[in-house]
């Protein structure tokens, strides 16, 4: 609604594997436009783990371009292990940081959208709602098995199927060629080491010469 204060959430890892699902990138420029378009947009938090010890974060760039680009960027340094089976595995998730983020902003805002299908926000959720807030969960049922847990997409006062959003969130993909990339690793917190701006407040990244046109291109990632 016109007006409505509203706090976007967005489970970075979440919502990369729920567009890569459904064989789309997100545009996170788009994405902020429209919502921006929609109210008055407080905050746009955006929550991914970052694996230690390693020599390269692909998910370095999408960072830093999100930290310059209005987004608030939360991350958490999480580790590598090896399980009973031999399999490497990451073991750290957003909830709690995303959680108590969304409880502390709660009685400023109209209206809080989810980006993320994980069925153990839905205490969150109806934590939220309790106190007046509207909050919508943006996810998709068109997956087998479908992404959103069945349990917080009714408790959500509206559900959004992200397909329905594709045309105004997705990158266009005749805008640039596709360029290789670590799938495993873009937006889902898979791949290298803490980056330098995490040892440092939050939100400290510096702007260097060697990064300041990366970040200055906004065809980079958008």
């Amino acid at each position: 609604m016109p007006g409505e204060k509203i706090a976007l959430f967005i489970d970075g890892a979440n919502l990369y594997a729920t567009a890569k699902s459904l064989g789309f990138d997100i545009d996170y420029k788009k994405l902020l436009k429209e919502f921006q378009g929609r109210g008055n947009l407080l905050r746009a938090f955006y929550y991914t783990a970052v694996i230690e010890d390693q020599e390269y974060s692909s998910i370095r760039p999408l960072i830093d371009w999100l930290d310059y680009n209005g987004y608030a960027v939360v991350t958490k340094a999480t580790k590598e292990f090896v399980d009973q089976t031999g399999r490497r595995k990451v073991k750290g998730n957003m909830d709690i940081e995303l959680a108590v983020d969304a409880m502390e902003i709660a009685s400023h805002i109209d209206h809080m959208v989810l980006f993320s299908g994980d069925g153990d926000f839905t205490r969150l959720v109806e934590a939220v709602q309790r106190k007046g807030v509207r909050v919508t969960v943006i996810s998709t049922v068109t997956t087998q098995p479908p992404m959103v847990a069945d349990e917080l997409r009714r408790q959500a006062d509206v559900f959004t199927d992200i397909v329905t959003l594709q045309s105004k969130i997705g990158r266009d993909p005749s805008e640039r060629p596709m360029r290789p990339r670590d799938d495993a690793g873009h937006g889902a917190g898979h791949g290298g080491h803490t980056p330098q701006f995490l040892q440092r407040a939050p939100g400290a990244a510096q702007r260097t010469p060697a990064n300041a046109a990366a970040m200055d291109d906004d065809e980079n990632y958008e």
